[in-house]
């Protein structure tokens, strides 16, 4: 396993889309969803220690869920968890990755990856991304995964690349252009296309590129990490990052970074990738009863004339649904919700009401 390989696993997101199972408090990357014995996180964290080894693993997340990543990853040391004091999106987070990783090993190539994506092929996953830290550690390039896209789905951007390639290897192609969520019929006119991809958020490059990108693109948010070279995994760390974030911009690596730099690829790929955005997400994974509906755990739920519809209940409680069809069907901590499948984007204003009206109390 090569020593240079390091993961950044971003995991510091409340996940309101999966409220009110997933909550401020206890977000949706450290729950285990499908009932297979592992949270999201858990599975993540698994999947890097094929790729890099466990001492390279660094994890970046809120402080306040410091405690939650010592828990459910006890094969972390301290040093490996990056606690932020405030939420700043994701440039801020990649450059303190970065450039923490970077005072550790100059030579780092460094693959950053959300905490909360699934991915079903797990080799054709490693692959890929082992694929992808060979090039980044011969070329001054940034690589993003792009999925191959399945339908003109209207809930993931889009990455459009031309046929240039990286020198070293004729698979990983030239950028073209990012294009945000499109409406249904650009998305289906970007499929037709051929040379479109789903933007998976998932980033491998060298330690040396990243930060050669930041100084260009985010000179300030540079500047300011770079200031933490000599406390930089010491006990000093902790105050600098407090400091640090204060000052930093909220703004994401794809703005600050991906869309502006000339030197930008993506590898094409297929390996059963889910970014678990929505609740129709899960329901897209999860098993299905013959007439469409996905139940978790489905121990003690009674479905009557009951159709397409996403379950997700304690196990103690016994439900009942009957004429219900094409329904989102939610209960946890103290909360029900219920709500049409093709309404369920209405969900994060629905957590945003709840707290004008109740306070934090349900979120």
């Amino acid at each position: 396993m090569n020593k240079n390989n390091y993961a950044l696993i971003m995991a510091g997101g409340v996940g309101s889309r999966f409220w009110p199972v997933s909550r401020t408090e206890y977000p949706k990357q450290f729950i285990d969803f499908f009932g297979v014995g592992k949270t999201l996180i858990q599975s993540t964290y698994d999947r890097f220690l094929k790729i890099c080894p466990p001492e390279n693993i660094f994890v970046v997340t809120n402080e306040i869920y410091t405690d939650i990543i010592k828990e459910q990853l006890p094969g972390l040391h301290e040093n490996q968890i990056l606690a932020e004091p405030i939420m700043r999106n994701t440039a801020p987070c990649i450059s303190y990755g970065s450039m923490k990783i970077a005072s550790l090993n100059p030579d780092a190539t460094i693959v950053v990856a959300p905490s909360d994506h699934t991915i079903t092929n797990q080799e054709a996953f490693i692959e890929a991304i082992g694929q992808s830290l060979k090039a980044a550690s011969e070329n001054d390039c940034l690589i993003t995964l792009g999925i191959k896209p399945s339908r003109p789905d209207t809930g993931y951007g889009y990455i459009q690349y031309i046929e240039n390639t990286l020198k070293t290897d004729n698979q990983i192609h030239k950028v073209k252009i990012f294009t945000e969520k499109p409406n249904l019929e650009l998305a289906k006119s970007f499929i037709q296309s051929g040379d479109f991809l789903w933007n998976a958020g998932i980033f491998i490059w060298s330690a040396r590129s990243i930060n050669k990108a930041f100084s260009r693109h985010l000179p300030e948010m540079h500047e300011i990490f770079l200031q933490g070279g000599p406390v930089y995994n010491s006990e000093n760390e902790k105050d600098f990052i407090s400091d640090a974030y204060q000052q930093c911009t909220n703004i994401s690596i794809d703005f600050g970074i991906m869309e502006k730099a000339d030197n930008v690829y993506v590898l094409p790929a297929d390996f059963g990738w889910s970014d678990l955005g929505t609740w129709a997400s899960i329901y897209d994974i999860a098993e299905h009863d013959y007439v469409g509906n996905a139940v978790i755990p489905a121990e003690q739920v009674m479905m009557f004339n009951s159709s397409n519809c996403m379950v997700n209940v304690p196990k103690d409680k016994l439900v009942i649904l009957q004429g219900l069809h094409d329904y989102i069907v939610v209960e946890s901590n103290n909360t029900l919700l219920i709500c049409p499948r093709s309404e369920e984007q209405t969900i994060k204003q629905v957590v945003a009401d709840v707290k004008a009206k109740f306070g934090t109390k349900f979120i």
